[in-house]
């Protein structure tokens, strides 16, 4: 696996509001805020771009409403805003799943500055992490994708079917993985290429 110098890091919706479990339900993957925050940090310590992406619920009863507690960033994403030196350093709002639908727009972002290359983490792992991975692959990016560095809730869909979270988790991978639109990896590995890349 090989980093550009300049591939941005896409951090997706790590806000309070994703701990309120009474309203998601069980999560998987306790690990992955810890590795998030050495993403952050080490996209930070390679002065390579890292863009914060906010999801502005517009549902009323959801935590991550504007206004309320739940749509702040958690407190370890928010103490590593505006680290990155003169590197540049994005916040994009959305109301949608894909961060490309965001405002600013990440994609007029990303080409002007010349980014072809970029990792996607966060929360929730079917969901906004998903898609914007995915319409990332379709515009024609490079998309890396630690699995490791998300995480996402049991969720019921059609006919009565439920899924866990870890079952939700290996179907995104297969599909983005195996679909071409990702390279699934893991953050250890990431890491280990950043580190490569600046030795």
């Amino acid at each position: 696996m090989g980093i550009e110098p300049n591939a941005a890091l896409i951090v997706v919706d790590v806000q309070q509001g994703f701990s309120e479990e009474a309203f998601w339900g069980p999560r998987n993957n306790p690990a992955a805020d810890d590795n998030i925050a050495a993403l952050i940090a080490a996209w930070q310590e390679t002065d390579r771009p890292v863009v914060f992406v906010r999801h502005d619920a517009s549902k009323p009863d959801s935590p991550l409403r504007p206004g309320h507690q739940g749509n702040d960033f958690k407190d370890y994403v928010e103490a590593r805003r505006g680290l990155g030196g003169d590197v540049p350093e994005l916040l994009v709002t959305k109301t949608v799943n894909s961060a490309f639908y965001g405002t600013p727009d990440l994609h007029a972002w990303l080409g002007e500055a010349g980014i072809t290359q970029f990792a996607v983490a966060g929360i929730q792992t079917n969901m906004c992490v998903e898609t914007t991975a995915r319409m990332g692959g379709n515009l024609g990016y490079q998309v890396l994708l630690p699995l490791d560095a998300t995480h996402t809730f049991d969720l019921t869909g059609p006919f009565g079917w439920r899924q866990s979270a870890d079952e939700l988790a290996r179907s995104t991978a297969t599909s983005l993985h195996g679909g071409g639109f990702a390279e699934v990896v893991t953050t250890k590995d990431l890491l280990k290429a950043v580190a490569r890349t600046q030795a």
